[in-house]
């Protein structure tokens, strides 16, 4: 038995999600075609977007608050996409009048003709998109803006580059996008490969957290919050709506205390905004949760104690 696919042209004949590639490349660095300005790039977001708030952190871990501006969309997005309208933390688009992010898009490439995703660098004097892809995007908050950006935060460090990519890749593969291939599944053995797969790798960096306060022990890197951005929405949206429910990351003893301690990080709570994260996935996924009752839980105290210092200082 299959149901009907909510993104079809991302679906392959076995009933499992294939994510779309980014489509928008192009970089920001000294002596490109998009020099690093203070106040040239907008970030266009959505906060119930885990692979969106992955670029937000990069920029407030980066102090790049005053020099590249946000604006989020709506959580609940419905057949047009992603749309600016005024909310509780989400707002109109102040740049260009833009009633929804697809008219970023067209005006970026009139025969795009792929999903709208954020989250979206968008430069202000070409009045385009430079990039779509939030793992560009953080390593250009990382390295693109000399002078502007902290240099003493750096999330891609030279010297574990190699293993780095390799953690980052394991993550994204498993754990970012395996919930979504659990989620997303239309057939019952999709599902089950995909939560499996999802599991086995959450019980991987279980163990790899049990003597290292972070996933490269005291310091802290993209990688990181890579994992925090799915962890955090996990107990809440993705253990029920997803289906991811073998356990919850309440129950894995040094992932939870790993995802309050980032969490409690200067500039991190601001990127998590749990109402919007459960309207977003309960009421726009009809296909899964056709009657879009938003649950009340569960209850989680992000602010706890963790104890995670004992490993080390971060």
């Amino acid at each position: 038995m299959s149901i009907k696919p909510q993104f079809v042209e991302e679906q392959s004949d076995d009933g499992e999600f294939e994510r779309q590639e980014d489509a928008f490349r192009d970089w920001v660095k000294p002596g490109s075609e998009f020099p690093p300005a203070s106040g040239r790039y907008h970030l266009y977001i959505s906060l119930a977007c885990p692979w969106a708030s992955r670029a937000l952190v990069a920029r407030n871990l980066k102090g790049l608050q005053d020099a590249i501006g946000v604006t989020v969309v709506d959580p609940v997005r419905d057949e047009r996409g992603w749309a600016f309208r005024d909310g509780p933390g989400f707002s109109e688009d102040p740049l260009n009048g833009f009633k929804f992010l697809s008219e970023a898009y067209l005006a970026s490439d009139p025969a795009f003709r792929g999903r709208y995703t954020v989250p979206v660098l968008w430069d202000k004097e070409q009045k385009r998109i430079v990039n779509n892809s939030e793992d560009d995007i953080c390593r250009m908050f990382n390295d693109g803006f000399p002078g502007l950006a902290d240099d003493s935060v750096d999330l891609f460090p030279k010297d574990i580059a190699d293993e780095q990519e390799k953690l980052s890749a394991f993550i994204y593969e498993k754990v970012n996008n395996g919930v979504y291939q659990a989620g997303f599944a239309t057939s019952q053995r999709a599902y089950e490969q995909a939560c499996r797969t999802l599991f086995e790798a959450l019980d991987e960096l279980e163990k790899r957290l049990e003597k290292k306060r972070y996933l490269f022990g005291t310091r802290i890197v993209e990688t990181d919050w890579r994992l925090f951005c799915t962890l955090v929405r996990f107990d809440a949206v993705y253990h029920g709506h997803f289906k991811c429910n073998v356990r919850r990351i309440l129950d894995y003893p040094n992932l939870h205390g790993y995802l309050l301690d980032l969490y409690q990080r200067p500039g991190i709570a601001e990127t998590v905004n749990m109402d919007h994260i459960k309207r977003h996935y309960y009421v726009t996924h009809t296909e899964i949760n056709p009657t879009s009752i938003v649950p009340i839980g569960p209850a989680q105290d992000l602010q706890a104690k963790h104890g995670r210092e004992k490993l080390g200082n971060g």
